[in-house]
């Protein structure tokens, strides 16, 4: 039954289906049956949650047991957040409508620095306190997990238990200590040591910090014996081991990709200097082709999705993918079932895959060069060369695509305006390649459209230790770039560098965040990730209510020997690689993909030995 508030402020939003639950797919249990309940909480909204993988890989596998119930919850839109607060109603999850204070443990996905205020508003949309010092026994364990927890500092203050790495592992066992404590009667204190010994799980209020007169980081120390010097990520070593998702919720209200997903492979043998997540997830393992291909048949014929995409950073990189279209065709062709490969490779884009990716419905081509010269694409070890770009483009012409796009970077170390050219060239030689090929369809254009980012350090990266570019940098960058583009086939896309700057300050921040982000969203800050939403000045007057300077977090270099706020967090990647990599790519230098040579990341001691066999051909 809804309770009489709920009904009342769903009749006043916009979009009521986010709220209601009960979707096909979605797991309804007897709370009087279940020993734990686990509340998913996604920081944004409903449409971009259920675009999200891992919580419907989580979702399923939680649920699996029957004694536990892992419930959802995403943050309102301004009018239901707006509603609830006047009608007094507290965040909830939405299979039982239980508030989340009624959950043993409720959990965060920390994917965007940028969704670190909703965090905050979905705590105090529940009546939940912010910091975990101020949360006693009678409280939910609050944890988070996810990339953004690869430097875990400028939220740590809020989450009594943070995981680093998979959680296909990781959850369970945590939730199994959860499970344990409540029918032991063990105290939060104790339960929370239990956890720091499982694989990847950080425990901040375990740890003290303690800084130079220059605000710089001295250390970060264990202060309980339970307590690891440094937390290493959790990994699978063989992701045929786990079980794939056969069983998603579908949506009541379309989500941003609302198509059924399957992840191939996990990780990335490329080694592109500016991408977290290809450093986050070493070293790649790829699932087989058989189990995909059973996973994939029984999920479209479970959700009854038309459309299924083979996810990973770099799909094409799957050494038996042919094999897997292959193996897909007979039924995806039946039951008119279209599938996308999102993350292609210029380098390994093939007339093949476009035959076999295409028998139902063509879907739109992106190809990501990410910088406009070769020089800028070796600093970033992008290995790509043009006459790479120039072979896929002719191909997807001579396949009947009439429009491509293109992702770029912008403010990337050592960059120029003559790089910034390059972007704009480099789209003009794509059209005039389309205008070149006899077998263009008749009496079409071509579009090719630019999307530019502008690039953030990352931890964990070689870039880590450079500054972002200024926002007035990359705004006359941006300018010059609109500048340099003389055709009306090319349109240009570009982010606010506002917004990165903030997200670079959040991606290198330390604990003395947490104060600023609790005074943001205390002046009206969330959903900051959405342009109408995001007040940049407001976002400054909170950090110099805190005595907090920007520029120390995003506009200055680290020091390659210097101590960072996720020095005490290890991904497996060693600091002399990173190290290494950063100098290469200040001289320009390329580093081969991991599958053609091992470089020595150091990635390969967390799976107990080499990440692949050379002896094979492994380069597709």
């Amino acid at each position: 039954m809804f309770d009489p508030k709920l009904k009342e402020a769903l009749a006043r939003v916009q979009k009521p289906g986010r709220y209601t639950g009960g979707e096909p797919g979605c797991v309804i249990k007897d709370k009087a049956g279940v020993d734990l309940r686990f509340a998913f909480c996604f920081p944004d909204t409903y449409e971009v949650g259920m675009s999200f993988l891992g919580m419907k890989i989580l979702y399923e596998l939680l649920n699996e047991r029957p004694n536990w119930w892992c419930e959802r919850a995403f943050m309102p839109w301004l009018d239901m957040k707006e509603e609830m607060e006047r009608l007094g109603l507290p965040l909830y999850a939405l299979e039982s409508k239980d508030p989340l204070t009624s959950f043993d443990v409720v959990g965060f996905t920390l994917q965007y620095e940028l969704s670190y205020t909703n965090i905050l508003a979905m705590l105090d949309l529940a009546g939940i306190p912010f910091y975990s010092r101020d949360r006693g026994e009678e409280w939910p364990l609050i944890v988070a997990g996810g990339p953004c927890v690869c430097n875990a500092e400028p939220v740590a203050d809020f989450f009594d238990m943070m995981m680093l790495g998979e959680g296909e592992l990781q959850l369970p066992a945590v939730c199994a200590e959860v499970e344990r404590a409540k029918k032991e009667g063990i105290g939060k204190k104790e339960l929370l040591r239990r956890i720091a010994r499982i694989e990847g799980c950080y425990v901040p209020s375990f740890y003290g910090v303690s800084y130079q007169p220059d605000g710089r980081i001295a250390s970060i120390l264990p202060n309980d014996p339970a307590a690891p010097a440094v937390v290493t990520k959790a990994i699978i070593p063989d992701m045929d081991s786990q079980k794939l998702p056969t069983n998603f919720v579908v949506p009541m209200v379309g989500a941003v990709h609302d198509r059924a997903q399957i992840e191939v492979l996990r990780g990335c043998v490329r080694g592109c200097r500016f991408c977290q997540a290809g450093f986050l997830y070493r070293p790649m393992r790829q699932r087989s082709a058989d189990k995909l291909n059973a996973a994939a048949r029984d999920l479209c014929g479970n959700t009854g999705y038309e459309e299924i995409s083979l996810t990973s950073l770099s799909t094409s990189d799957h050494s038996q993918l042919e094999q897997l279209l292959d193996e897909m065709a007979p039924w995806v062709e039946k039951d008119h079932v279209s599938i996308s490969l999102p993350s292609l490779r210029i380098d390994n884009f093939t007339e093949s895959l476009i035959e076999k990716t295409t028998k139902v419905r063509k879907s739109g081509l992106t190809f990501a060069p990410e910088a406009g010269t070769q020089r800028l694409r070796d600093v970033i070890n992008k290995n790509i060369t043009w006459e790479e770009i120039e072979k896929s483009c002719k191909i997807a012409f001579k396949a009947g695509y009439t429009s491509v796009k293109l992702y770029f970077m912008m403010g990337l170390p050592t960059e120029t305006l003559e790089d910034i050219e390059g972007i704009a060239n480099t789209a003009q030689q794509i059209v005039d390649l389309y205008y070149a090929n006899p077998d263009k369809p008749k009496g079409k254009g071509v579009q090719v459209t630019i999307s530019v980012a502008c690039f953030v350090p990352k931890p964990h990266t070689p870039f880590q230790f450079v500054p972002q570019d200024t926002e007035e940098s990359l705004k006359a960058k941006q300018q010059h770039l609109l500048h340099s583009v003389r055709s009306k086939k090319i349109n240009v896309n570009y982010h606010d560098s506002s917004t990165s700057f903030l997200e670079a300050v959040f991606a290198k921040g330390d604990r003395r965040l947490a104060q600023v982000l609790v005074a943001a969203y205390r002046k009206g800050c969330f959903f900051d990730g959405w342009d109408e939403c995001f007040h940049y000045d407001t976002w400054l007057e909170a950090f110099r209510q805190c005595g907090l300077d920007t520029a120390f977090y995003a506009g200055r270099p680290i020091g390659l020997e210097e101590t960072t706020p996720w020095s005490h967090l290890d991904y497996g990647v060693s600091h002399e690689f990173l190290v290494r990599e950063y100098k290469k790519a200040l001289e320009a230098q390329t580093t081969p993909p991991c599958n053609r040579r091992c470089s020595g990341c150091g990635a390969n001691k967390l799976v107990g030995g080499a990440c692949f066999d050379y002896s094979q051909d492994l380069v597709h």
